[in-house]
């Protein structure tokens, strides 16, 4: 929706998805109805109530927890690493089979574009499924022992909600462990949709568990005695609550938490290639992406150029149906967030920072921010060092490389950067200095399950992906 070009709609069909009026908690692999309350999902393009879903109590937890318990005991840590792998590449071959339902009811509880979905998320949950499948029987070469933790209790975000579920569960169930996973109060269908695909792979009862609720479920999953090993990603106050509660107990913990990511273009940078660059980094999957490269840091002589040709391009953006196949930015994941962008939004604005905004026409329903960058940002605006987690980019200057990085890392998160440049050896002088866990040359935003992603300072600790994901949930070597 752009007041540039017009473009025929091209929706993609609910019919593939058959949406239950109501759900309940998976447990022991079947589905059960729980003993706490219940709670809406909605659509955040629409507002339309999509379903009940059960709010999973302490007894739920703790049931889910025993079932995972005794699968862990009884089947799935005597099953040989081999034996574990059918699993896991069936449950791979099943996403891959069912990956256009995956994707449309992805983007119809998350309001994410259905091209996002169906082309990047799902063909990466599939892929985690399919790599940590060969690593089940090959173990004792990780590095890291083969000898697995136990229970796993996960908890996962809203912004890529079947994504992050693969990156947890895949490398759990590879190295031996069960799982007890919580997603996202406002995400949970896919979830629950893959508590199917497990049972269509025939995986033996209590391996996944599947609890939803909001915070209290997650606090208990974390607090329960016979979790082995906690998984959270998401806000960096919550991490640091996470922290303080398994603190002193011998659980082992990763997580993945906020980001201010710096992407820097220098003055030999090819433009064209950069400008995809930072609209991709900050405006895939509505800026809800903790890894966003939400800070735009150009070097003073092409600046001005690069706003003109920025601005150019955002012009073009297509705001609207998250499920139309010509959409680039879908709706905001729900009106609590809305709320939080709607307000360091106007913070920006109140200290000093120029804002503009793509033109366009913004749907009457739904929860809907155009993407919108501020100029004359400093570093001691709040949009400079807060994390907004929606589409909304800042842009600094600066000279000299040293001052880049001085700006890069003057922040308390360290999750991601990016650096664009002509020079291989700057690139490589940049990525030694910069603190952050992954940082991308001429690119940003892309992943793939053999490469670890993991923070520094309030971004987390602990890797997710590759090899290195393997050692969170496996005892060590000398173990």
């Amino acid at each position: 929706m752009t007041n540039i070009f017009e473009y025929a709609p091209a929706p993609e069909s609910r019919a593939i998805v058959d949406i239950k009026p109501s759900y309940g908690l998976f447990i022991n692999g079947e589905f059960v109805d729980g003993h706490g309350t219940s709670f809406k999902t909605i659509n955040p393009a629409t507002e339309e109530v999509l379903a009940e879903v059960a709010e999973a109590s302490d007894a739920d937890v703790d049931e889910a927890v025993r079932a995972a318990r005794r699968a862990y005991t009884r089947v799935w840590s005597r099953m040989s690493g081999a034996e574990r792998a059918k699993y896991l590449y069936r449950i791979a071959r099943i996403i891959q089979e069912r990956g256009r339902e995956l994707a449309v009811l992805e983007s119809i509880d998350n309001g994410k574009p259905i091209k996002e979905s169906r082309d990047v998320d799902i063909p990466v949950v599939a892929a985690h499924f399919f790599y940590y499948a060969g690593w089940a029987d090959k173990l004792e070469h990780s590095g890291y022992g083969s000898t697995p933790l136990g229970v796993a209790g996960q908890v996962i975000p809203w912004n890529f909600p079947l994504l992050m579920l693969a990156w947890k569960i895949a490398p759990a169930l590879a190295c031996g462990n069960t799982v007890v996973l919580k997603p996202a109060e406002t995400t949970p269908l896919t979830a629950l949709l893959f508590a199917e695909i497990c049972q269509q792979a025939d995986l033996p009862p209590g391996v996944v568990n599947i609890v939803t609720g909001a915070g209290d479920t997650g606090r208990a999953i974390v607090a329960h005695p016979d979790v082995d090993k906690v998984a959270f990603t998401g806000s960096t106050e919550v991490g640091k609550a996470i922290a303080r509660a398994v603190a002193g107990t011998e659980k082992k913990v990763t997580l993945e938490l906020g980001g201010k990511a710096a992407n820097i273009v220098f003055d030999d940078a090819p433009l064209d290639q950069a400008i995809e660059g930072i609209v991709n980094g900050i405006f895939f999957n509505q800026g809800h992406v903790c890894c966003a490269g939400s800070r735009l840091l150009v070097q003073e002589s092409v600046a001005d150029e690069v706003m003109t040709r920025l601005k150019r391009r955002m012009s073009t953006l297509r705001v609207g149906d998250p499920l139309d196949k010509n959409t680039d930015v879908g709706a905001i994941n729900s009106a609590e967030q809305l709320a939080k962008i709607r307000e360091l939004s106007q913070i920006g604005e109140d200290e000093g920072a120029e804002r503009w905004s793509t033109p366009c026409d913004l749907p009457s329903k739904g929860f809907w921010f155009e993407p919108t960058v501020f100029t004359g940002v400093s570093q001691a605006h709040r949009i400079a060092r807060e994390e907004i987690f929606g589409p909304v980019l800042s842009v600094l200057t600066f000279r000299t490389p040293s001052e880049a990085v001085e700006k890069a890392n003057n922040t308390p998160f360290g999750l991601s950067a990016g650096v664009w440049t002509d020079k291989g050896s700057r690139i490589l002088s940049m990525a030694n200095k910069l603190r952050a866990g992954v940082v991308w040359a001429n690119t940003f935003n892309k992943f793939d399950p053999t490469s670890p992603f993991g923070g520094y300072k309030e971004s987390g600790y602990g890797r997710e992906g590759g090899r290195h994901g393997l050692e969170a949930y496996l005892k060590g070597a000398d173990a």
